[in-house]
This record gives C-alpha cells, sequence and structure tokens, in this order.
C-alpha cells in the first residue's frame, strides 16, 4: 500500500514541485534508478528523457538542471530521515536512548519504508552514498546556503546536536559530532565496498550492522569520557 507522504522541500529546488504531478513523481522515479545505474557524472536530461519514454523539456519543467534535480533528492532524503527519527524516538525521554535511535534510524533508514511507490529508498541510499557530496561540495557553495538550499541536512543535524547536548552539555563539539555521524556512515560504507583498506566495518547484502556499532562506539566514548 502506498504512502501518501509529502516531504516540504526549499520551492528554490525546483521551477514545479514533482510530487504533486504523475510526471514529476515519474521524473523522480526515474531519475533515482538511472543515477544508480549509470552515475552522476554520466546522467543527463536526455538520457533521462529517453530512459523514461518522455521530452527532454518535460524534465526541464521541473528542474532547471542536474545539479537541483541531485540536490533534490538528496535533500528529499535527508527529510525522510528526520521524519523516521520522529517517528522512532516519540515518546522515548532518555536523550541517550534517542541518540541510540537516531544512529539505528540513519543506518536502516533504507529499509524502513517500500511504500513510497515514486521512491525506491534503498536505491537512493546507494545514490547517497555514492553521490551527496556532490550536492553541496561545489562552487556555488555559499551562494546556494544563503539560499537556503541545505536547511534539511543542517536541520537533521541540528535536531541530532540537540539530543547530544541533552547527553552532555559540556561537550564543546555537538555540531561537529552530528554531522559527522552522517559523513561517517555514508563515508565508511562506500569505503566497505570499494576501498576496504579505509575502514574497519564490512557491509554485506546492504547490511549495515557494523557501521551502526561503529557510529555507538564514537559516540558514546566522546559523550561519556
Amino acid at each position: 500500500m502506498a504512502v501518501g507522504l509529502r516531504i516540504s522541500l526549499n520551492n528554490r529546488l525546483y521551477h514545479r514541485d514533482p510530487q504533486e504531478t504523475a510526471l514529476g513523481r515519474k521524473i523522480i522515479k526515474h531519475s533515482i534508478l538511472l543515477i544508480d545505474k549509470i552515475g552522476f557524472e554520466a546522467f543527463n536530461f536526455k538520457k533521462l528523457a529517453s530512459f523514461m519514454q518522455s521530452t527532454e523539456a518535460s524534465v526541464y519543467r521541473y528542474f532547471e538542471n542536474k545539479h537541483m534535480l541531485l540536490l533534490y533528492l538528496v535533500s528529499w532524503y535527508w527529510e525522510w530521515v528526520s521524519f523516521l527519527i520522529d517517528v522512532n524516538s516519540m515518546n522515548v525521554d532518555d536523550p541517550k536512548q534517542r541518540l541510540k535511535i537516531i544512529i539505528q534510524t540513519l543506518v536502516s533508514a533504507p529499509k524502513e519504508n517500500p511504500s513510497i511507490e515514486y521512491v525506491n529508498e534503498s536505491v537512493l541510499h546507494r545514490i547517497i552514498v555514492s553521490e551527496a557530496s556532490k550536492a553541496y561540495h561545489i562552487k556555488e557553495v555559499d551562494e546556494e546556503n544563503e539560499d537556503g538550499l541545505f536547511l534539511n541536512y543542517k536541520r537533521l543535524a541540528q535536531k541530532v546536536a540537540g539530543v547530544i547536548n541533552e547527553i552532555n552539555p559540556e561537550f564543546a563539539y555537538p555540531n561537529a559530532l552530528a554531522s559527522t555521524f552522517f559523513e561517517m556512515a555514508n563515508n565508511h560504507i562506500y569505503f566497505a565496498q570499494h576501498l576496504p583498506s579505509l575502514t574497519d566495518v564490512t557491509v554485506e547484502k546492504n547490511n549495515y550492522t557494523e557501521v551502526e556499532k561503529m557510529l555507538l562506539h564514537f559516540a558514546f566514548a566522546l559523550l561519556e569520557r
């Protein structure tokens, strides 16, 4: 059964919100599949239009360029993770337990809901792991930040930093630790899959248990010192 969840994103990311129309949702669905198949560098709107049996002009009605489309997908994913954290930690008062839930959710998010019909979360997660940094490691990062294009990611990090502050108000680097969780999770999944000598965890058949254990170890080793 499909879930009618609508993720709220900055309207500067798109010309028209693709969540609102059948064509827009088709663009999202097929862009995820195609980027996963050929990589972001090889991806373009001409190939996407052919892949989804539509026209290049129809894609441009929704997105200015492929960078904005990638940023939309990345923002969608982080807002989805934030939603899951809220749901999974509802009515949990202990901040240590909330942090454990946050880390578990971060790692298991791509497995938690297969029912938003136009987003394959597990495939989108592969894009986040391999391509997400390309959304903000760009020359125009400061201008795009001023336009609020990274707000979903920043709000999620601030949410986690708030829990870190509850656990240890004296900890000097809550924002750095929060963002490190997300970067570590992505980087070490990527390393385990492609550059295994750069990590101490293994990932087999999308089993991220060792990544979760690593994040928990770092988190509480630092916060309970």
